[in-house]
């Protein structure tokens, strides 16, 4: 069986002999824009699903499978429940706060939106058997995840927070306020800190301003030119400027610019950094739908194109990139990377970047639940249906029309 599926592929691919890329374009990644948001929201509801129907039920801890690394460092594993659901929230939320109407498009929405409701009341309830995990004062993790609930929050306000009871809110509120125990590593976690106190500020309550303005001033000092951040005082090249850095600078100066906290050109000048590191993901993409897999979290898969789906999301890419492009490009590359067997039988993500053979690559503080970072890749589909970036026809991208012999932009370093 393996022989033959090797044939067919290496055969298509043109391994075994030459076969015009044009080929391999048209039978795997052209594709229409109906068809491709189709594609998308049927991954997100694949994603979603396994998670969002367990924990809305509080059945999360006793149905999710837990896989961890074989290099696991022994922390506690109750960790694992609180990324799944923190990580994959924060990524689905522009989706959750389109409306909801009788499409199919919309019906998957108004289950999704269901069940993230309830399972957000499950979060903060002590009495839940799905109760989080918000830390022992030992373990420093659920402040990682702590802060990507905290921005679902921030980018779906109307569905995700104000339809919460009062006293879920102050659950809420109050296990934000706690996790202040938990001191941010010298790194990108600066960030979590921040982006938890932001959501705070952005609902009016009293903040630890120095959490929020140590990892702005710190990060800053962080930058080392051309769109990219050291994570730390030693640079590090990997994806987490796409994981964090970025999209997490970004959103927190914007509530605090929006709060008189910080000023506008702070904001305008990482917004723009941003941008350039957006260009940089757009060209990571091949010809073929794959895309440079280097660094730490590598299992942590398409959650490293945040930056570029969020300038997306927030009409803000580099003018020579339209937003077809992004869609087509990242298309291909889900559609390489998540077949059948990157998912459990059971519907849960796989320990690994593509298939079920490459545990090995996850990192010694991940588990299945560290897997669902990948969501963030799904902000795009806060736009509508309507927006260009799903409406245009499909697009080439940067790398597939330099490698077919066409004109593309050239590329410069930037000093900002």
């Amino acid at each position: 069986m393996e022989r033959r599926n090797f044939l067919k592929w290496s055969s298509l691919l043109g391994i075994g002999g030459a076969v015009p890329f044009k080929n391999v374009d048209a039978k795997i990644l052209n594709n229409g824009p109906k068809s491709d948001r189709a594609f998308w929201v049927g991954l997100l509801d694949k994603i979603s699903s396994p998670i969002l129907a367990n924990m809305s039920r509080d059945l999360l801890r006793k149905n999710m499978p837990i896989a961890y690394s074989p290099t696991w460092d022994g922390r506690n594993d109750q960790v694992a429940y609180m990324e799944a659901f923190g990580r994959l929230i924060g990524g689905i939320a522009p989706f959750l706060e389109l409306p909801v109407d009788n499409s199919a498009e919309g019906k998957v929405r108004h289950r999704l939106l269901e069940q993230t409701q309830q399972s957000l009341s499950h979060a903060v309830n002590p009495q839940s058997a799905d109760y989080l995990f918000w830390g022992d004062g030992k373990t420093a993790q659920p402040l990682v995840d702590a802060a990507h609930i905290a921005q679902a929050f921030l980018y779906a306000p109307n569905n995700l927070w104000e339809p919460l009871s009062d006293k879920t809110k102050q659950q809420f509120i109050q296990e934000f306020k706690n996790i202040r125990r938990i001191k941010p590593f010298k790194s990108n976690w600066l960030l979590f800190a921040a982006m938890i106190e932001s959501f705070l500020l952005s609902i009016g309550e009293k903040i630890d301003e120095g959490r929020i303005d140590n990892a702005i001033d710190q990060v800053t000092k962080w930058y080392v030119g051309d769109g990219w951040y050291s994570d730390g005082d030693r640079f590090h090249f990997d994806h987490y400027n796409g994981y964090v850095m970025h999209p997490m600078l970004t959103d927190v100066l914007k509530v605090n610019v929006a709060h008189g906290r910080r000023n506008g050109e702070e904001y305008e000048i990482a917004y723009k950094r941003m941008q350039r590191y957006g260009s940089f993901l757009e060209r990571y993409i091949s010809p073929e739908g794959t895309y440079l897999v280097v660094g730490r979290s590598s299992t942590y898969r398409l959650g490293a194109f945040q930056p570029l789906v969020k300038l997306a999301l927030e009409d803000g890419l580099p003018k020579e990139i339209s937003p077809a492009q992004v869609r087509c490009a990242l298309t291909a590359v889900m559609k390489r990377m998540f077949i059948p067997s990157t998912f459990t039988k059971q519907g849960w993500l796989t320990l690994g970047l593509v298939g079920d053979n490459q545990s090995s690559l996850s990192d010694y503080y991940s588990n299945t639940g560290s897997m669902y970072v990948t969501s963030l890749v799904f902000l795009a589909l806060g736009l509508p249906q309507t927006h260009e970036f799903w409406s245009a026809p499909f697009t080439e991208w940067t790398q597939l029309k330099a490698w077919s012999g066409k004109s593309f932009p050239k590329d410069y370093a930037v000093d900002y």
